[in-house]
């Protein structure tokens, strides 16, 4: 069910800081329509560092209701506090989430141990699939393999989102954790290599302004179609650094108002709009990586 091309879906926005409602359904049917296989709402690339817990929940049950079961819609629900991270998993879950994304614990920096008390908790809060997500340069906090297949073993902890871009943990991770564990790459750079080396698919920054391309990258890989991967990998590849200038979400919601994807490009303090030699350069990967 989570499986190939899964957008890391951003977080419209107005001038004034509210969330864009309409533009966020006119996304999502914008995915739909290129083919995207799922949509993360409100991970991290959707901002949800900076929006408070009733915008949280309105966006994500926005996309539901947008979506309306014809793709998978997986909900972050990741907090530094395990209370926090619950309280956000049962409201996904009460408003038909399909999964959660729960991120390890930020700043804080728990043992193993205590990322095991921790996903655990959030798991039995709810009999909703949980995918774990390790991105240990945004979190300072790194899920060992070890940790992860303990993980696994209870039943509604289904997947992981590893964004370490570290291909040596795919292979002990499909080893350790069973081949029903679903594994998806979060590091677009890396993430063909990760598909081909026995992922399941990424969950990604780049489906959100080339979805269609990236579609066609990750039916590749999963296909075994090595060429084909590869042609589509390099076409995309001058965006997967372009789109990380600065920090994300800021290139890639500049990016998609160039493309017309979206109207406007606005964003929640302290992220800001992006630098004139930041447009430049995603400017000149756009155009690199568009489609002959």
């Amino acid at each position: 069910m989570f499986r190939g091309s899964i957008v890391a879906l951003v977080t419209p926005m107005t001038q004034d800081g509210a969330v864009d409602f309409e533009s966020l359904e006119q996304l999502v049917e914008f995915h739909i329509e290129n083919g995207t296989d799922g949509i993360v709402a409100v991970g991290t690339t959707g901002e949800s560092a900076t929006l408070s817990v009733p915008e949280h929940i309105a966006v994500v049950g926005a996309v539901v209701k947008r979506v309306a079961g014809r793709i998978p819609v997986i909900a972050g629900a990741g907090a530094n506090c395990t209370a926090e991270a619950i309280e956000l998993t049962k409201a996904m879950d009460a408003i038909g989430a399909d999964a959660m994304l729960t991120v390890a614990p930020y700043y804080n920096k728990p043992t193993q141990a205590g990322l095991l008390a921790h996903f655990s908790a959030i798991a039995a809060a709810t009999e909703k699939p949980q995918l774990l997500y390790n991105v240990p340069g945004r979190t300072c906090c790194d899920m060992e393999t070890a940790t992860v297949a303990e993980l696994s073993q209870i039943k509604n902890i289904v997947g992981i989102k590893d964004a370490t871009g570290d291909l040596s943990r795919v292979t002990p991770l499909r080893q350790q954790c069973g081949e029903d564990f679903i594994l998806l790459s979060g590091d677009d750079p890396t993430a063909m290599a990760f598909m081909l080396s026995g992922g399941d698919g990424v969950i990604s920054v780049t489906n959100n302004v080339r979805p269609a391309e990236f579609k066609a990258l990750c039916d590749a890989a999963l296909a075994g179609d090595i060429a084909t991967a590869r042609r589509m990998d390099a076409q995309l590849s001058p965006l997967y650094s372009a789109l990380f200038v600065e920090a994300n979400p800021i290139p890639v919601k500049w990016a998609m108002e160039a493309l017309a994807v979206t109207t406007q490009t606005h964003f929640r303090l302290p992220l800001i709009s992006p630098s004139e030699s930041t447009k430049e350069i995603v400017r000149e990967a756009l155009d690199a990586s568009r489609s002959a």
